[in-house]
Parts: structure tokens; C-alpha cells; sequence
């Protein structure tokens, strides 16, 4: 086995075990710049391939959708007034 279908085997592995163990699913996989250019691939299993100069050569990472959310469009705040305001009628 080529080390190119070793690499791919290993990458589809750990996809499966993310998805089969987290809430949230895989969205991407980064790899080291060097070897993103090195495989030519875009994309495994329809997840694209981001480089990822953090990561060592021969290294990889499963990217989880829960890391791609956007912290601050998950607050939510509620306002609560403490300055009362008196209603008349005028009859």
C-alpha cells in the first residue's frame, strides 16, 4: 500500500470516529501546507483539505463544526429595564 493510500486511510478513519463520537460533525481536515501541496488533494470524502502551518508534516486534524462556530452569534442577552414610566390617560 502507497504511503498517499495509507495517509488516506488514516484521515477516513478519524473522520468516522468524529463523527461517530461527537454531536457536532467533521466540516474540513488541515494538514501541514507542505504536505497539502505535496497530496494535490482539495478535498476527502467531500470535507476540504485546509493547510494548517501548526501542524507538523505527517500530522492532520479533523476540524469539528463546534470549532467553526462563531462565538459571539451564540450570545444571547437579555435586556431588562430598571426605569419605570408612568401612564397616564387623558380623560
Amino acid at each position: 500500500m502507497s504511503s498517499e493510500a495509507k495517509n488516506l486511510e488514516a484521515i477516513s478513519k478519524a473522520i468516522d470516529q468524529h463523527n461517530s463520537s461527537c454531536d457536532w460533525p467533521a466540516v474540513a481536515v488541515a494538514m501541514n501546507p507542505y504536505e497539502v501541496e505535496r497530496l494535490g488533494w482539495d478535498s476527502i470524502r467531500g470535507l476540504p483539505v485546509r493547510p494548517d502551518p501548526n501542524l507538523g508534516t505527517g500530522r492532520f486534524r479533523v476540524i469539528c463544526a463546534r470549532d467553526e462556530v462563531d462565538e459571539s452569534e451564540e450570545e444571547t442577552v437579555e435586556a431588562v429595564s430598571t426605569e419605570y414610566v408612568t401612564v397616564g390617560t387623558d380623560n
